[in-house]
């Protein structure tokens, strides 16, 4: 699939330009792209150890297809915010939100490091959202929104041993389609570490893919 890049001056205005015309192709068929990495959803969903009755943030939400399993965790009383800059993938979940009457479900359409997230969660969700996660500014700004302590998981793709070359070369494809830069791609958490205790970082995808997890560090 071919991807229509913005003018590089505007990228250069807008850092975001070149993600949401990235997702703005992708949003269609998004959901038949990544089910193939629901098993690795679900385990680092599992790892966020929701209760009921919490506030969780999943940052670049996409389609929302973290929703369902998230809800399951937080309960009815509990509240998912979906975080993300794209306006066509939130379309997409505006439209299940509709369609399974889901009242605590709210959106924001801003970029991680400006969202005006307006409280402090208990949890944080960043299902293959490597640019957020190589983002200091976009951590920071996180952080500010979560509780001392708050459950954090990520996952996405990263670089395999050096010897599995066929997994590194499905790496680059993948990364070269969703990511806007390959920057970090050995330890892709290494920004996200030093703010977090109990770090825990597991490989998928046959050493191409990672889930990290562990609680916001107290000041």
């Amino acid at each position: 699939m071919n991807t229509i890049a913005p003018p590089l001056d505007a990228v250069a205005a807008d850092p975001g330009a070149h993600a949401r015309a990235l997702y703005r192709q992708r949003a269609g068929i998004y959901d038949l792209e990544l089910a193939a990495f629901e098993p690795i959803r679900q385990a680092a969903i599992e790892r966020l150890g929701l209760q009921t009755g919490q506030i969780v943030l999943d940052v670049g939400c996409g389609t929302g297809l973290s929703f369902a399993p998230l809800l399951r965790g937080v309960g009815p009383r509990g509240h998912v915010i979906g975080i993300d800059q794209s306006p066509d993938m939130l379309e997409r979940a505006r439209q299940r939100i509709d369609n399974q009457g889901w009242r605590n479900v709210r959106l924001v359409e801003a970029s991680a490091g400006v969202a005006p997230i307006g409280l402090q969660a208990d949890a944080a969700f960043l299902h293959f959202t490597h640019d957020i996660v190589r983002s200091p500014k976009d951590l920071a700004h996180l952080c500010k929104h979560l509780r001392p302590g708050a459950s954090v998981v990520a996952t996405g793709l990263k670089w395999a041993a050096p010897w599995l070359w066929p997994v590194n070369a499905y790496v680059l494809s993948a990364a070269l389609y969703s990511t806007s830069s390959l920057e970090g791609l050995t330890a892709p958490w290494s920004e996200l570490a030093p703010l977090l205790d109990d770090l825990q970082v597991s490989s998928t995808l046959l050493d191409g893919g990672y889930i990290a997890s562990g609680r916001l560090r107290v000041s």
